[in-house]
């Protein structure tokens, strides 16, 4: 086995004072990259979330059967949404990763990290094409395409970053091993259009081994993760890399706040979609008014009580999951790689919601297609919600790093976030299993149980504390000398949470 480098000196640290004084004699044209992120986060989960819009609006006639079209209309396009969906989210994260090397921006970097968002916002359009001609190559290769030419612009910021330093990390600015940072962005932001690249040129000749080279866009760094920790962990083998905690950092999963930030993004557009829906399918025609309804508009807006009944109920759900999100999340102090993968697998299902809420509104009337429209609903309001739990289950394996001491195994909060993540998926798979039983009042259960989930989270608490002293109870008279079952007091307050 070769020898280890040896390590390389830390940086000193730099004062706040002293990294304030060297930036403001850059001048004018170079500045924080703050503002840059948070746009370039928004147009991130915009794109990401409207992916969803050439699956919602896929025509279904009335008399035809929605579990045929399922199988020859949605379910291609579902499939392609979820990895497109996932591909954006690991184009975001080398994006974040990017940005954790470059500090400082200049006009150039501003100008290039334009085309590469120009290139992003375009990526709807490509899989438009790519989900309603998926054995096109064309659809396909203009996809990945859009992926290679991103990754070479990243690529172009980068070397243009370490070609000018002062706009770089401070930390990697005073490390006498530049050549390795710039070397490692470079192959974490180019693995992705390197594959992609493979994707397009296998699409020429071999349409589903393209579709293998975009699966492991989502699932390489994963898998090349798994393999280090397998080789360090069995084969003793560690990486030979500069003892410098910024390279660490690179390492570690994003950070906390900009999970949170991708997330609310994609909360806010999907809610926002579903009144895009309303506004223009909804809304009568003027002339359809005065000869059907003799001008009457309360009349004519009748017709499309289902429709709203559909909307504000999806909305309910909408916010209710993200609130179970912002409940979940304030307890968690760190994410963990596989909090991150199930966080972008709950956002892709709860992406998949203008669908769910589609089918409900253009099926609301009883129909043969009626009970379909609702076990869709239900499976993906389903996997949102469980992929929550997961999040859950994975911070508690680490809940010392990951969790709050007042959310740990055991106490009073961690049993009434485990109510608030288990009562979505219980009600959903209830919903499904009733709507096999008693199909005649699939319709009428479903809206019923909209409207009674959002006062069940209001009693939520009272009837955990119950459960809590009931529990209690029962370990002290089975044992009435042990340890009784203990609870953290501490509440959800801006005084626990400092």
């Amino acid at each position: 086995m070769a020898e280890a480098a040896a390590p390389l000196p830390l940086p000193l640290p730099q004062q706040p004072e002293q990294r304030s004084r060297a930036r403001g004699d850059l001048g004018g044209g170079t500045q924080a990259s703050h503002r840059l992120l948070a746009y370039s986060d928004a147009l991130f989960s915009i794109i990401a979330t409207v992916m969803i819009l050439p699956v919602a609006h896929t025509k279904i006639h009335p008399d035809q059967k929605l579990g045929e079209s399922v199988q020859h209309l949605l379910a291609t396009k579902v499939v392609v949404y979820l990895m497109s969906f996932l591909i954006v989210t690991v184009a975001w994260a080398a994006h974040v990763r990017l940005f954790q090397v470059i500090e400082l921006i200049d006009d150039v970097l501003a100008l290039l990290n334009l085309a590469c968002m120009m290139l992003i916002t375009f990526l709807p359009y490509t899989f438009s094409l790519m989900a309603s001609f998926p054995d096109v190559p064309f659809g396909i290769f203009l996809f990945s395409s859009c992926a290679v030419v991103i990754g070479f612009v990243q690529a172009i910021i980068v070397v243009y970053g370490f070609h000018h330093p002062y706009l770089l990390n401070h930390q990697i600015q005073e490390s006498e091993n530049q050549a390795f940072y710039k070397n490692h962005i470079l192959k974490i932001i180019l693995r992705g259009p390197t594959l992609s690249f493979l994707a397009a040129i296998f699409s020429l000749f071999f349409i589903p081994l393209s579709y293998m080279f975009l699966g492991l866009v989502i699932f390489f760094p994963h898998l090349n993760h798994l393999t280090k920790w397998f080789q360090s962990k069995f084969l003793g083998q560690e990486e030979e890399v500069p003892l410098e905690s910024f390279t660490f950092y690179l390492t570690e999963p994003l950070s906390k706040e900009r999970v949170e930030a991708f997330s609310d993004g994609v909360y806010a557009i999907v809610a926002t979609l579903l009144i895009l829906d309303i506004c223009e399918d909804n809304v009568p025609a003027a002339k359809d008014v005065n000869e059907k309804y003799r001008g009457n508009l309360i009349n004519a807006l009748s017709e499309y009580d289902p429709t709203f009944l559909a909307y504000f109920g999806s909305f309910v759900t909408i916010g209710l999951l993200w609130f179970v999100h912002h409940s979940l999340f304030i307890h968690v102090t760190k994410t963990t790689r596989l909090m991150g993968v199930l966080n972008n697998l709950s956002l892709a299902f709860i992406g998949g919601l203008p669908l769910a809420y589609q089918l409900t509104s253009d099926f609301a009337e009883e129909s043969h297609n009626e009970i379909e429209a609702i076990q869709v609903s239900c499976a993906t309001i389903f996997f949102a919600s469980i992929f929550q739990f997961g999040i859950w289950t994975a911070a508690l394996f680490y809940e010392r790093e990951t969790l709050h001491p007042f959310a740990r195994y055991g106490g009073k909060e961690h049993a009434f976030m485990f109510a608030k993540l288990a009562l979505y998926p219980c009600v959903s798979l209830a919903v499904f299993i009733l709507t096999c039983i008693v199909s005649e009042l699939s319709a009428t259960i479903f809206h019923l149980t909209q409207i009674i989930v959002p006062f069940a989270f209001l009693v939520l608490r009272i009837f955990v504390r119950i459960g809590l002293v009931g529990l209690k109870s029962i370990v002290s008279l089975w044992h009435p000398r042990g340890r009784a079952l203990e609870e953290e007091e501490a509440c959800l307050s801006p005084e626990s949470l400092s």
